[in-house]
Order: structure tokens, then C-alpha cells, then sequence
């Protein structure tokens, strides 16, 4: 049984992170702690994107940015993943510089220093030469950048099944099992 914690950003495409909760909490097989951690840009950017303040009911533990004493902010915790989606570059830089200001840059920390699965749903479009730099360090560092970009191979027939292709192989990098359209594979 898997503890992640899940870090939205403010970053555009709070519907990825809206599907793998929704998902996250549907395993409950395989997850024996789900954690969430959103900013206020995310609540912000969730409200406007999706019409909706849905996070507001999930179940899950919530932590404030500040919360310092959450289990995942320390080693001790033994968490054994977290995602950040959608991140974007600012929270995604300073996780790369090691600024540990708040309680997802310190949480991502925590995950690279224990050798712990960290995955970066990066959201931003073009990418500058420091954006890439940044997604270097984070691998360097043994973090997984997964870009939120969607695949077609299953002919996907709604912005929801879109959305999910990315979320899904997210989850499959989490090291979860999932039903989902696997390449080769009626």
C-alpha cells in the first residue's frame, strides 16, 4: 500500500489533477494514504478552468503550504511518491535550485533525498532554455518530468479521456496498476 501526496500548482490544467484524484482515491486497493496540497493560484485556476470548486469535497487529507508538520515534509514519513500536476516552472525551478520554501518544494525535497519517486506533470508551452535546464536537474536528481502531453493512440472522444492519457501513464509511473489502453494491446 502506496502513501502518496498529490501538489497542485497554479499552473493551467487543473483537469489532469481533477482526473488522477479522482482516480488515486477510486485505488484505494493499492494507495493506503492519499495526501493533497494545492496553492491558491491552483484553487483559483481549478474554479476558472473546470466552473467548479469540486477539490473543496474530495476525500482526502489536506495540508496547508505552510504545514511543516506533515508527515511528508520529513524522511520519517515514509511516503513513496509524489506528483505534482499540473506543476508549473516556478514551483518546478525551485524544486531544481533546492528552494525549500513551502511545503511542496520541501516535500519534493524530501522525495529526491530519499531516493523516493517524485513526478513533475510540467504544464508550460514553449519551454525556454532555463525551463530545460531545470527539467535536467530534477532528472539529474532522480525526479521523473512528465509533460502533460496527451496521446491520440487511443483514439481518445472527450477532453476527459484526453486528459486521461496523460494522467494514466502518470499513474503507471507512480508504479500503479491501472486499466488503461496499453500500445500493442486490443
Amino acid at each position: 500500500m502506496q502513501k502518496i501526496v498529490v501538489a497542485v500548482t497554479g499552473a493551467s490544467g487543473s483537469i489532469y489533477a481533477k482526473i488522477l484524484i479522482e482516480k488515486l482515491i477510486r485505488m484505494n486497493d493499492q494507495i493506503g494514504e492519499l495526501s493533497l496540497l494545492m496553492t491558491e493560484n491552483a484553487k483559483t485556476v481549478w474554479a476558472t478552468e473546470l466552473d467548479d470548486k469540486s477539490y473543496e469535497n474530495l476525500p482526502v487529507k489536506y495540508y496547508g503550504r505552510q504545514d511543516f508538520h506533515a508527515p511528508f515534509a520529513s524522511g520519517s514519513g515514509q511516503y513513496d511518491c509524489m506528483i505534482a500536476i499540473p506543476c508549473s516552472m516556478g514551483t518546478l525551478g525551485r524544486i531544481a535550485s533546492g528552494v525549500s520554501d513551502d511545503l511542496i518544494t520541501r516535500a519534493a525535497d524530501v522525495m529526491l533525498k530519499e531516493r523516493k519517486k517524485l513526478i513533475l506533470v510540467a504544464r508550460e508551452t514553449p519551454y525556454n532554455l532555463i525551463h530545460i535546464k531545470n527539467m535536467e536537474t530534477i532528472t539529474l536528481a532522480g525526479g521523473i518530468v512528465c509533460p502533460a502531453t496527451p496521446s491520440f493512440y487511443s483514439r481518445p472522444q472527450t477532453i476527459e479521456q484526453v486528459a486521461a492519457t496523460v494522467v494514466d501513464r502518470v499513474i503507471h509511473l507512480a508504479g500503479l496498476q491501472t486499466d488503461s489502453f496499453s500500445w500493442g494491446k486490443e
